[in-house]
């Protein structure tokens, strides 16, 4: 693959490739019609990838996947309605602290970091608060890479009449999520993740039925989504001034996306790459956080080496002057780095990759080998 150094192995910004990068070379009116058509293509081809045209629309909103995220919960969220919030990381604690900035009514569920919420929990948790109107579920946990069982969780909540927010921020276009199997009011992703695109863009799924029924929850003018829409039908424009450059590189990238094969293809890679990574790692005697069996192909969490020569910032130094960027750790227990496998990246970058990490280990006298 054609990259540029260094390699963004994080969960976004990520690395992008050439054919991305170039696209933002263009100037775009936001008003201009060829742009309005740039945008109803992409939403269109979004929509398509969780089999959501008929029963969705896809609301893009300019910013970053928290963005989006807050104008889900503000505007599918009515003023007296309460959420459940299942949490094992960090962006599960971010959205129950959105659902406390808004005003909303929440109550959280909170598992180990390496430990999915289960579907009995759900239901469980359902039976004993008759007055809970949504349930909240983060699919991918960024901040260890642990998968949370979608299917059986969505399964629970539609039997018991509840609404579903699934923040797929980590997972849309990597993991697969039918919109015709799973019933959810709305489902979050951003532009600068498993599409490959460059950050700046978020876009919500939103049930048609749920977002015609929206109108006046927002707290917000801006991350009003019921009101992006209709203006968006109505004029073909964004409301405000939209992220030319951004939509312009995430256009090019899902052309991309789709040569290369779709989701099927895109999952096979990242897959691919997790297990090269995590393979190498191994045989560094680098453990991985997560066992095999909810460990998502996204972002992978390693112990840190327990030697007092190993320290984080130098060790991530070293590497990123061998052309990687790593992600520091995100657990307030135990002391770990994280890998990512998504981005324009193959087998033969992680293991690229991992025999930088074996280098720098080296130098800082951590590994003997």
């Amino acid at each position: 693959m054609s990259i540029a150094e260094p390699i963004l192995l994080t969960p976004g910004p990520l690395t992008t490739s050439a054919r991305t990068r170039r696209a933002m070379l263009v100037d775009w009116g936001s008003w201009d019609e060829r742009f309005n058509q740039l945008t109803a293509s992409l939403c269109t081809q979004l929509l398509a990838i969780v089999n959501g045209a008929d029963s969705h629309h896809c609301v893009p909103l300019q910013g970053s996947g928290t963005f989006a995220v807050e104008a889900a919960i503000g505007t599918l969220v009515p003023r007296d309605g309460k959420v459940l919030v299942l949490i094992n990381g960090a962006y599960g604690k971010r959205l129950a602290k959105i659902c406390e900035v808004l005003g909303r009514d929440f109550s959280t569920f909170e598992t180990a970091e390496d430990e999915p919420t289960t579907a009995a929990d759900v239901e469980r948790l359902l039976l004993a608060d008759p007055s809970i109107s949504h349930v909240a579920l983060i699919h991918c946990e960024t901040s260890t890479g642990i998968l949370n069982p979608l299917p059986e969780i969505a399964q629970v909540v539609a039997r018991h009449g509840k609404r579903l927010i699934i923040d797929a921020m980590s997972s849309f276009g990597a993991l697969p999520i039918d919109a015709r199997e799973i019933a959810f009011d709305a489902l979050i992703a951003a532009s600068g993740k498993c599409l490959e695109g460059v950050p700046g863009m978020g876009f919500v799924f939103a049930r048609k039925e749920s977002l015609a029924q929206a109108a006046g929850n927002a707290h917000s003018l801006a991350m009003d989504l019921h009101d992006q829409h209709a203006y968006m039908a109505k004029t073909g424009q964004w409301r405000f001034t939209p992220p030319t450059h951004v939509v312009a590189a995430l256009h090019e990238a899902l052309l991309q996306y789709n040569e290369e094969g779709g989701l099927p293809a895109r999952l096979a890679r990242y897959s691919d790459n997790c297990q090269a990574l995590l393979q190498g790692m191994g045989e560094l005697g680098l453990r991985s956080f997560l066992p095999a069996a909810i460990q998502a192909p996204i972002i992978v969490t390693f112990h840190a080496p327990q030697d007092p020569r190993y320290q984080f910032k130098d060790f991530y130094e070293r590497v990123k002057a061998k052309g990687f960027i790593l992600y520091p750790g995100k657990l307030t227990q135990v002391e770990t780095f994280r890998v990512g496998c998504i981005g324009h990246v193959d087998r033969a970058g992680m293991q690229a990759a991992v025999a930088a990490v074996a280098q720098v280990l080296r130098e800082m006298e951590v590994l003997d080998i």
